[in-house]
């Protein structure tokens, strides 16, 4: 059985009056600009970084 089963009449009222309450703006009601994360995708994946080799037991940077 569901929750709203075990409630009376008032209690689904206030219980749905919430849920109208706490529901996060549509897209087409939100006002402003949509910020566009940008990612350095290269950097996330460490294609950037230096890459280093043991030559003669030290490491030297390729």
């Amino acid at each position: 059985m569901k929750l709203a089963d075990h409630l009376n009449h008032e209690q689904r009222k206030y219980m749905e009056k919430l849920r109208e309450r706490n529901k996060p703006p549509s897209k087409k009601k939100r006002k402003g600009k949509v910020k566009e994360e940008k990612v350095n995708w290269h950097d996330i994946m460490g294609t950037n970084r230096d890459t280093f080799k043991r030559v003669g037991g030290r490491l030297r940077r390729k």
